[in-house]
């Protein structure tokens, strides 16, 4: 039996797409990019009475840097319509945050990336894919809007589950924001698969005023991240071999990771370790490269 086509909703405002949003809720499956959507209707996975695409809401695609926020750090702002590959190739995410144009364009291939946007892979909540892990180490947050209003919500309170996240079904996620200040950051993909772009395990490193903060993506059903592991590199300038290795095992310890086809969990288990370690021995790298000093990146 052929499935029923669902309605296609095609907005040209925020408006009029927050109007729909709240009109539809459940109902209806948001379309950003649809490199993810459309593999999910293709398997038969999701079968939406409607989509609510929008692509022609022009107002959510955007690359802007506030020179300071509520904390005095630059404040990174990007629309959610903003495509992968515009993140990847922007002078100006170049310049102030390096690390979020070499992760994205990590992502599969750049015909994937021209479509693929920053707000759908947020929304998504795909526990394989890269951005997330990285995302919330920055210590990023989305601004979700409806009818009634709008809320900043970090990051690491948005992805609650496989694919689930703490939206409400009459919300759109329609910027990210990530700030600025960093001492460095460091992003590790391992692919435990040469013929699949998609990592086995992900790490997320980064240093801001002192503080070290890791998420470790691909191993559960969100990035893990514990500060009180962390928190064992406070006050330390640097982060010596025996310390980078002890983080890493406790990371390895700390987290329940799944089985998939990338890897067991046995064998994901192994990799978080070593991965962690090699992280943070970049993240020394960087930042005696920059003699220590506060930088955007």
């Amino acid at each position: 039996m052929a499935r029923p086509i669902p309605a296609w909703l095609a907005p040209t405002s925020l408006e009029e797409a927050l109007e729909l949003r709240a009109r539809y809720g459940e109902e209806a499956i948001v379309v950003a990019g649809g490199t993810f959507v459309g593999i999910l209707i293709n398997q038969g996975l999701l079968q939406p009475a409607a989509l609510l695409a929008l692509r022609r809401v022009r107002e959510l695609a955007y690359l802007r840097v506030e020179d300071a926020n509520a904390a005095g750090r630059p404040l990174l702002r990007i629309g959610a319509m903003t495509t992968h590959r515009a993140l990847e190739r922007s002078p100006l995410v170049q310049r102030g945050w390096p690390v979020l144009a070499s992760t994205f364009a990590l992502v599969a291939s750049p015909r994937v990336r021209n479509q693929a946007t920053v707000g759908g892979v947020l929304a998504d909540a795909d526990y394989a894919s890269d951005p997330p892990a990285l995302l919330h180490a920055l210590g990023a947050s989305v601004v979700a809007r409806s009818p009634q209003g709008q809320r900043l919500i970090p990051v690491e309170e948005l992805i609650v589950g496989h694919y689930e996240t703490s939206l409400r079904p009459d919300e759109l996620l329609t910027e990210i924001q990530v700030p600025g200040g960093l001492e460095g950051a460091v992003y590790r993909k391992f692919r435990s698969r040469s013929s699949e772009d998609r990592p086995c395990v992900a790490v997320a490193a980064v240093r801001r005023e002192g503080r070290l903060r890791i998420a470790v993506g691909a191993v559960a059903e969100r990035p893990q991240y514990f500060p009180e592991i962390c928190a064992l590199a406070a006050g330390q300038p640097t982060i010596e071999p025996e310390l980078a290795r002890e983080i890493g095992e406790r990371y390895a310890a700390a987290i329940d990771p799944l089985s998939d086809a990338r890897g067991s969990a046995h064998y994901r288990r192994r990799v978080i370790a070593v991965e962690v370690r090699r992280a943070l021995e970049d993240l020394n790298r960087i930042i005696a490269a920059r003699g220590g000093s506060q930088s955007h990146a």
